[in-house]
């Protein structure tokens, strides 16, 4: 059995689906000796920011003295950037040496391709001696293979329509869903709108919300990020944080306000926010002369936060590149950037069989110049020289793109999950 056959072996269960339920991911757990037990967990869900939220408070964390695993999906350009310990994502080797053990046994349970992965988290996480991990949320929350581990915190960043097939199909059944990463008594933070926290306290967890107990003030500081400045009972933290947009400033606070509950100090607080970094979400890449912003903004909500972070750093209208998933509100994502795009370049992720037509996306973009690109690639020689440009959408696309920009290999497997 060779290393390259576990991965296509594993990658191959995307094709399965989602099949939501605790069941198959905690008898995984079980044969491999309960891997998540050896450390504290903590659960990052949401709609939007949940990633950036999760590496925020990881590198606090870290900063703190905690030896800490990062748990995130989807991947970019590597499998294993998912699987992140003390700031340092691990090799691949060591990934796959823990993929074979996992492999016999998640066979014998029939597995979904991201129960494997939350159990390879948990496994390497063990292995590798960290104290905490902080992991995000795959797939709304009470059913989602990372709550089968039982977190210390919970956050919860937001809730907007995403999944509704799978969720529900509306703000509130999505709430729902969500709050199901929420423990009773255990401290938890939330950045959900005032009227969806009558739900989530209906777990009986110690919640704390943004404009309630959690106070924050921000500063813009440009294309630099933000000073931010967040107030929860008993302490007043300042940071600055490299995330662009409000919502970045928002998700920074978001992080802060967990730290604090548990037990980080202002100056490992701050000294975490300002080292993180985010990649494919309101990242700038150099690209012939000019800039290039890679957002993966794949819903409406997405959508609105890139279009308004863009006006706050002063941009009117860009070049656009976008793609989505087929199953996606591409013409809720349409209607928030046609308000920054000067032009559109439609193209779609090559690797991903989710991926919609770029025809069928044109006619959300009416009264805009739209131009079609068969790759990403394509779509990149069709930005103009110098000046800034956006690549949105699909994270997929963006883990496409991204390596083009850098002058990286890709991984050249087909992913949808």
């Amino acid at each position: 059995m060779t290393a390259l056959n576990d991965l296509d072996w594993l990658f191959a269960r995307q094709r399965f689906g989602v099949h939501p339920g605790l069941s198959r991911v905690r008898a995984l757990l079980a044969r491999l000796g309960d891997p998540q037990t050896a450390f504290r967990a903590v659960l990052v869900g949401g709609t939007n920011g949940k990633g950036s939220t999760a590496a925020t408070l990881a590198a606090m964390l870290e900063a703190g003295g905690e030896r800490t695993g990062l748990f995130t999906s989807p991947h970019l350009t590597r499998f294993s950037e998912r699987f992140v310990v003390g700031g340092r994502e691990l090799g691949g080797e060591e990934v796959l040496a823990a993929l074979r053990r996992v492999r016999p046994h998640a066979e014998a349970v029939e597995a979904s391709f991201f129960e494997i992965v939350t159990t390879l988290g948990g496994l390497l996480f063990a292995e590798q001696g960290v104290g905490a991990a902080v992991l995000e949320v795959g797939l709304g929350g009470r059913l989602d293979a990372t709550n089968a581990l039982d977190p210390v915190l919970s956050v919860i960043t937001n809730i907007g329509l995403d999944h509704t097939e799978l969720l529900g199909g509306t703000r509130e059944a999505i709430a729902g869903e969500k709050a199901g990463i929420l423990r009773a008594g255990r401290p938890a933070v939330t950045g959900v709108a005032a009227d969806l926290l009558p739900i989530l306290e209906t777990r009986g967890a110690d919640l704390w919300a943004l404009g309630r107990e959690v106070r924050v003030e921000a500063a813009p500081l440009g294309w630099d990020g933000w000073d931010v400045r967040v107030r929860v009972p008993g302490a007043d933290l300042t940071l600055r944080t490299p995330l662009l947009g409000a919502h970045g400033a928002g998700n920074a606070a978001l992080a802060a306000a967990a730290a604090h509950r548990l037990g980080v100090g202002e100056e490992a607080i701050r000294a975490g926010a300002a080292r993180v970094r985010w990649p494919g979400r309101l990242e700038v890449l150099p690209w012939r002369g000019g800039r290039v912003l890679l957002d993966g903004a794949h819903n409406p909500d997405g959508a609105r936060a890139l279009a308004d972070a863009l006006r706050g750093l002063g941009v009117t209208r860009l070049p656009v590149v976008f793609g989505a998933a087929a199953d996606k509100d591409a013409a809720g994502v349409a209607g928030a950037l046609r308000a920054v795009a000067s032009e559109v370049i439609l193209t779609r992720a090559a690797l991903s069989p989710r991926a919609a037509d770029p025809a069928s996306l044109a006619p959300h973009f009416g009264g805009l110049p739209v131009r079609m690109a068969g790759s990403p690639a394509a779509a990149l020689d069709l930005l103009p020289a110098g000046g800034l440009s956006v690549v949105c959408g699909s994270l997929y696309l963006i883990g496409e793109v991204r390596p083009l920009l850098r002058g990286e290999a890709a991984e050249g497997r087909e992913r949808w999950q």
